[in-house]
């Protein structure tokens, strides 16, 4: 490309240039405003102020905010932005032309449950958003993740052998934004599952590139109940509310309908459609993240002796077609590991729904035996697991069932395939694409991840922490899975370490029950990143801390800042980010079970706070705290949108 110097001008040239400068000059002068008019500011970084943690009984019991969002711009001004916890509705209002509460929990047939006592079944615990623009109107898709039962005084339920746990729903909330960008629930309409079987617990979730909501199944009652052989007669919790409540007695649930990604697609006028992603695997899932590849994803396994999982879907943008991996942890120094990927299989939706239409069994997926029946067992072409729990399993594929374990037994096949399966309370996951950094959550660092050499396998080997940490995890392409086969994605895990201000520090009981140190996080749930701010906030659920808090970490300069502490006893839900709609931004995020006092609480301390809560939020009809039958759907505003 010539130099300025390197061009030769032709005097016509310099007159018509000359000219055009006087012409610039001459409109500068008559429009001033036009030579003087700064570029419109843009939004710099948003920092935050710290919600101190809460000392009297009062704040103990709300949820609040006292911090703010301090805001640079482009012109090096500096402005701060008051925040605010709002509410949107509780899970006992009817919200629009619902006429049944927004937590109500519903039968195959949409009839709403009642209890023995003839009490409406309402779930104490909102747990996912997902604050969606579909056609230029905004809606809410919210998981009611289980059901106490025993707040309403119903102990006599249970005596008469009635269920601890219920099937679940979601609702979708029409959102009505004004100019001061305050956010109204107007309408609400519960989704129907019953042409996918029914919804059990689903727990966090996830909003896709293509704009729709990924929820999920974290199915601890299901997943070890076998369809037939010894296990056969024991009816869990949950095979029985389905069955029973669910299926109104017309239909035995069967426990592969559960554990799955599930994807719902809402339309402009409100409706959704709920798809289970058979191909991704059945598991406890907490939640799946997809990547921006919108191909790959990676998976939350909630509960003990569980794996990490990652599916690389066959087309961007679309989940029914899919490869699913587990990764291998080799320890590398105290702290970290570096990570392989074991290939379990490649399925489709259609195809494991077939599977499971045809009535494959557990039996039919794999024989076991006990080390007592089968003193040869390794010999005869068993092998040892530990997979979801304490004990051990010996356990043999049948000849033809691959496809079958990955996917309707992923974290046994997963054991079985030589993967990991010792990481505990695995928790939310989310993504720094501009970093290449997935973050999880590991809320409690223990059983599994503990040297232990009496499992068959030991490979994590880390120190103790009850208060958990967060995990940075490196992505990068290039990699070959367990069989020598490239892993089609930019986007696989390659290295793991927490960083140190994301690991929690488990101290002595202090004097209102806290045993984790208070300005740090304790025991991580929910994630979510906001690229544009550079934040990774974390929502804690917490046996360790008297409140649990929501906290925003900013990923470059390693900062942590507490900004919302939680009523004692609840954990905040629902975590989302939505860094503009209309110039305003948005933190969602509910509570759930309050008044779910922590073991480590000083008897005393446990009765100031139920006196204070009587008085602050009073009783229902039989005499229980409507402090515990409360739980909020809201979310944190009073930040500028950042475009």
């Amino acid at each position: 490309m010539p130099t300025l110097q390197s061009i030769k001008f032709h005097p016509g040239m310099i007159k018509l240039l000359c000219a055009g400068t006087v012409i610039a000059l001459s409109i500068a002068t008559s429009f001033p405003s036009l030579a003087s008019a700064p570029l419109a500011r843009k939004i710099v970084s948003v920092d935050f102020t710290s919600t101190p943690a809460p000392t009297t009984d009062a704040d103990i019991l709300i949820t609040r905010t006292m911090s703010s969002a301090v805001v640079r711009y482009t012109d090096g001004s500096v402005k701060s932005y008051p925040l605010s916890y709002n509410l949107l509705f509780k899970n006992t209002d009817k919200v629009g032309s619902n006429k049944y509460e927004a937590a109500r929990l519903y039968d195959v047939d949409g009839g709403a449950l009642n209890d023995l006592n003839g009490d409406p079944v309402i779930a104490e615990t909102p747990d996912a958003n997902s604050l969606l623009s579909v056609d230029g109107k905004l809606f809410l898709v919210t998981h009611y993740e289980y059901d106490w039962l025993l707040n309403n005084g119903e102990q006599a339920n249970k005596a008469r052998g009635w269920y601890s746990r219920m099937p679940m729903s979601m609702t979708v909330t029409d959102i009505r934004q004004d100019d001061s960008g305050k956010l109204k629930a107007v309408d609400q309409r519960p989704v129907d599952f019953s042409g996918v079987g029914g919804l059990w617990i689903p727990c966090f979730g996830s909003q896709t590139p293509w704009n729709t909501h990924l929820g999920s199944e974290e199915d601890y009652d299901l997943y070890y109940t076998r369809v037939s052989g010894k296990d056969a007669s024991k009816a869990t919790r949950g095979l029985k509310a389905m069955s029973e409540v669910y299926f109104k007695g017309r239909r035995k649930a069967n426990p592969y309908d559960y554990g799955y990604i599930t994807e719902v697609v809402v339309k402009g006028d409100g409706s959704a459609t709920p798809t289970k992603h058979y191909s991704m695997g059945r598991g406890t899932w907490e939640m799946a993240q997809v990547m921006p590849d919108q191909r790959t994803a990676y998976f939350g396994d909630d509960g003990a002796y569980v794996g990490m999982f990652m599916s690389v879907a066959d087309k961007a943008g679309d989940l029914s077609a899919n490869t699913l991996y587990a990764a291998r942890w080799y320890q590398a120094g105290d702290g970290g590991a570096n990570l392989g990927w074991v290939r379990l299989g490649h399925a489709t939706d259609a195809g494991i729904r077939t599977l499971i239409d045809k009535g494959v069994s557990f039996d039919d997926i794999f024989e076991s035996t006990t080390a007592d029946a089968s003193p040869n067992w390794e010999k005869d072409g068993f092998k040892m697991i530990r997979a979801g729990h304490k004990g051990t399993e010996i356990l043999k594929l049948n000849k033809g069932m691959e496809q079958a374990a990955a996917f309707l037994e992923a974290r046994r096949y997963a054991a079985y395939m030589g993967a990991t399966t010792e990481f505990n309370k695995m928790e939310g996951v989310a993504i720094d694409p501009e970093a290449k950094n997935l973050y999880m959550a590991i809320s409690y660092q223990e059983k599994g991840m503990l040297k232990d050499d009496t499992g068959p396998t030991d490979h994590i080997q880390l120190n103790k922490i009850k208060a958990g940490a967060t995990y940075q995890i490196a992505l990068n392409g290039g990699q070959v899975d367990s069989t020598g086969q490239a892993i089609d994605s930019e986007w696989v895990g390659t290295a793991m370490h927490a960083p140190a201000t994301l690991v929690g520090e488990d101290m002595e009981v202090d004097a209102l029950g806290n045993i984790a140190v208070v300005d740090k996080v304790a025991n991580p749930d929910n994630l979510f990143f906001s690229n544009k701010m550079r934040t990774l906030f974390i929502g804690e659920d917490s046996g360790t801390h008297v409140n649990n808090f929501v906290w925003a970490y900013k990923v470059d300069t390693s900062k942590l800042t507490r900004i919302m502490s939680l009523a004692s006893g609840s954990e905040p839900t629902g975590l989302q980010i939505v860094d503009d709609i209309n110039g305003h931004a948005y933190i969602m995020s509910n509570n759930q079970h309050q008044g779910e006092w922590l073991k480590s609480m000083p008897d005393e301390v446990k009765s100031r706070l139920s006196t204070e809560a009587r008085n602050m939020y009073g009783t229902n009809s039989h005499g229980a705290l409507n402090y515990k039958q409360e739980a909020n759907v809201g979310y944190i505003g009073g930040i500028p949108g950042i475009k």
